[in-house]
């Protein structure tokens, strides 16, 4: 396989993970990893392994940092594991209601929902609704932050053994 095709492939792979971080269904900084990893792998000559290393260490940090930040962050939030599953639930019925954003927009509605159920108050249920979609918001940027560091390591090391 020519060193172009490769290239092309690699970057069309990359490019679907970080957009698979902004969308919640596709494992995005896995598919970025997978994409990095294979390309350089497939490239002629040694792949040095401090190489993949470098590349799965960020995976794995962008990963964890995605996770652990954001549940860090709704512990100290008054949002019970409840509001958090029927956000959950809304988010997989808003899916199959409205392709594509209407994973979001369920998600943002059984959170609004179960909140205000819980509170009583539509102003405070907001309030703490938006707690939980910044806390979401911080992972979606660590993700995707890690993604591009990843995918920029993948550029200039594919890009130098050429």
């Amino acid at each position: 396989m020519s060193d172009l095709v490769l290239g092309l492939l690699g970057a069309i792979g990359v490019l679907a993970g970080l957009v698979g971080t902004l969308v919640p269904v596709v494992p995005g900084l896995l598919v970025a990893w997978v994409a990095a990893v294979t390309t350089l792998a497939l490239q002629p000559g040694a792949t040095p392994w401090a190489l993949l290393v470098v590349l799965s260490l960020i995976a794995a940090a962008g990963t964890a940092a995605s996770l652990v930040l954001p549940a860090r962050r709704l512990a100290t939030a008054p949002v019970p594991r409840s509001t958090l599953g029927t956000a959950a639930v809304g988010a997989v019925v808003g899916f199959f209601v409205v392709p594509v954003v209407g994973l979001v927009l369920g998600a943002v509605a059984g959170l609004l929902l179960a909140e205000q159920r819980r509170t009583g108050d539509l102003a405070s249920a907001w309030t703490s609704a938006r707690g939980v979609l910044a806390a979401y918001g911080v992972g979606v940027l660590l993700e995707l932050a890690a993604g591009v560091l990843l995918g920029l390591v993948w550029l200039v090391a594919f890009v130098v053994r050429a």
